[in-house]
């Protein structure tokens, strides 16, 4: 499988600018992004950082998202998060809820400094797994004036408490970090971490539909590009530990900034916005700029790439009211 697009799962607009840059967070990593701009831009500009999903890489639909933004007139980042595609960070292939929110405030670091930006209208966005980093730096970083997350998933709780927290108790949780920590003995000997794999390919008949769904976009021309980890051997077995044993958005009624929560009605996922969304307004007295728009017949890839189906004229509208 190639992609069509010299790398990206997505044909550049004439209308849009594309400028690869890079820019350092908080540990040190070099992380590499692209820049969207609008050809026609004049003015300070309002900003947006990208990233996302979980296991995908900049030329996917971070790009994607990140060339609508700046076709309606925002500069928007799509960058590659510390470990994996064009970043830097050794060792390879893995992630850190904490990091992976600091690669957010990086990115914000970033367009803070750039001369034709607007340092006071700065909002990030996220897709699936890094729907939650966005939402945990948010509950951090008073830059952020605006965020949105599409399809997002929480990588801690599915992590340690399984699909619809199936697993959630202590045995389950044990019996995963035994299998993890004799697999990090394992790695130390050999010196290459395992792989767990990408996405299945091919598919067995009995596939369940969400794996079926992460198939038909990570395999398929319509998203493949051979730096995901998502459409190759996928992360190290041992990248997990991490997201056992500390969970994100334990703050999230903090956060003091617009939010808007983007899910497919159908998706396997939606449970993970639902939930987060009413943490996150339960007793909390900055609710009222909060939202969670469900899609409906939407189900998890659909809010990667489906333009027919992704509420662009939403998230715009959103950003120029939160940003301004």
């Amino acid at each position: 499988m190639t992609s069509s697009h010299q790398g990206y799962s997505f044909p550049l607009r004439e209308t849009v600018s594309r400028e690869k840059i890079s820019f350092h967070n908080r540990y040190g990593i070099q992380l590499a992004g692209d820049l969207y701009l609008p050809r026609n831009a004049s003015g300070n500009l309002a900003a947006v950082a990208v990233a996302g999903p979980f296991g995908a890489v900049k030329e996917q639909c971070a790009g994607l998202y990140a060339q609508e933004l700046a076709g309606r007139g925002f500069a928007a980042l799509a960058f590659d998060p510390s470990f994996i595609g064009e970043s830097g960070g050794q060792a390879r292939n893995v992630a850190s809820p904490d990091i992976n929110t600091e690669d957010f405030c990086a990115a914000v670091d970033f367009l803070s400094t750039r001369d034709f930006l607007d340092p006071e209208r700065i909002g990030i966005l996220g897709i699936c797994g890094w729907g939650g980093m966005a939402l945990n730096a948010a509950a951090m970083d008073t830059r952020i004036k605006a965020v949105v997350s599409s399809t997002m998933y929480d990588m801690t709780r599915v992590t340690a408490k399984g699909y619809f927290d199936g697993q959630d108790n202590a045995e389950a949780r044990y019996q995963t970090k035994k299998l993890l920590c004799d697999q990090r003995t394992a790695d130390y000997k050999t010196g290459i971490p395992a792989r767990a794999g990408g996405v299945v390919d091919p598919l067995p008949e009995d596939a369940p539909f969400f794996v079926k769904d992460y198939s038909d976009y990570y395999t398929t021309e319509r998203g493949y590009t051979e730096r995901s980890l998502n459409s190759g051997d996928g992360w190290n077995v041992t990248s997990s530990l991490s997201f056992l044993n500390m969970p994100i958005l334990q703050y999230s009624g903090e956060i003091r900034s617009a939010v808007l929560m983007l899910h497919g009605e159908k998706a396997h996922s939606c449970y993970f916005s639902r939930d987060a969304y009413a943490a996150m307004v339960k007793d909390s007295p900055f609710a009222e700029n909060k939202e969670l728009l469900l899609i409906p017949d939407a189900v998890h890839t659909d809010l990667y790439d489906r333009k027919d189906i992704i509420p662009f004229d939403k998230i715009e509208r959103f950003f120029r009211m939160n940003l301004k």
